[in-house]
């Protein structure tokens, strides 16, 4: 068996903790296996009867600052960066446990979320792997953002970007989704923002965890980062990184094309919701040998 045609979880738990962006507070995260199609499922320790959340995008709740999943008056917020993680990793089913109702911001990418999963190794589970697998365009434009979807053999993401800054400008990053090139290429980008922005946000009690330790921070002159960049155009590839946290957000790995124009978490958001929308435009298929079998998985994705 092999994970291109099978579903997957990590061999084993691992654990870490770090402070929340937006909390300031430490928070302990583990990511245990779980069975076929378990999917991903957060669950809050630190409450009574240990409530769980599914990972699917009609369970989020806030896009604001960052992608917040909730339930029954329960949530879990900042997820994208892990979320990423497991789908740029390719772990289709795993438990996260969390004591907080944020995740750990570590060092503000996906790296080590990733390096984590890659400690764990990856076990291949007896079930086949489902795909959403796009037959004919979607696409969602408001004012001057954009995003679509169109057929292709692989799952690609073209993002560009543009800021009226000298550091920034417009970026465009463009490429196949594997795990060597989310390892090489994306994960390691970080979130950033404007001094001004973090300033005012912490003002007012927000971005209490941010530092320049977890954020690539701009001022009106350029990155204040004493390290500098980790890529020439570590902006736009950040942006990539959140496009495929929220769109893991599906429930299932997709085989085709994503197309993005200054986008971001709410407008990804709307697409979702336009995806499900537009069921003649794709269909759920398995991959595993010998052939692959047109799957119906509504009953299952609307749970």
């Amino acid at each position: 068996m092999d994970s291109e045609s099978f579903q997957t979880t990590i061999a084993e738990p691992v654990s870490c903790s770090g402070i929340g962006v937006h909390s300031g507070k430490t928070v302990n995260l583990t990511i245990c296996p779980a069975p076929a199609n378990f999917g991903i499922k957060f669950v809050r320790v630190d409450l009574p009867d240990k409530p769980s959340i599914t990972a699917r995008f009609n369970r989020v709740v806030d896009t604001s600052l960052a992608t917040v999943i909730g339930a029954e008056g329960v949530i879990v917020s900042t997820i994208e960066h892990l979320m990423a993680a497991l789908c740029g990793m390719r772990i289709d089913n795993a438990l996260v446990e969390i004591d907080s109702h944020e995740l750990p911001i570590m060092d503000g990418s996906a790296g080590p979320f990733a390096r984590m999963l890659a400690s764990a190794g990856q076990k291949v589970l007896d079930a086949p792997k489902c795909f959403f697998v796009i037959d004919r365009p979607i696409e969602l434009a408001a004012k001057d953002r954009f995003v679509g979807i169109y057929p292709a053999p692989e799952f690609k993401i073209s993002c560009t970007i543009e800021f009226d800054h000298p550091a920034i400008k417009t970026q465009t990053f463009s490429g196949v989704i594997t795990p060597g090139v989310f390892l090489e290429k994306i994960a390691d980008a970080r979130t950033f923002g404007f001094l001004e922005q973090v300033q005012y946000m912490q003002k007012y009690g927000l971005a209490q965890g941010g530092s320049l330790e977890n954020a690539v921070v701009v001022d009106r002159n350029g990155v204040i980062n004493p390290d500098g960049l980790r890529f020439e155009d570590e902006f736009v590839r950040h942006k990539v990184l959140d496009c495929i946290g929220d769109f893991a957000l599906l429930g299932l790995p997709i085989q085709g094309h994503i197309i993005t124009r200054k986008s971001g978490h709410a407008f990804h958001h709307s697409f979702l919701e336009k995806f499900f929308q537009n069921k003649s435009s794709w269909k759920t298929c398995t991959q595993s040998p010998p052939a692959s079998t047109e799957v119906d998985l509504s009953k299952q994705l609307a749970n």
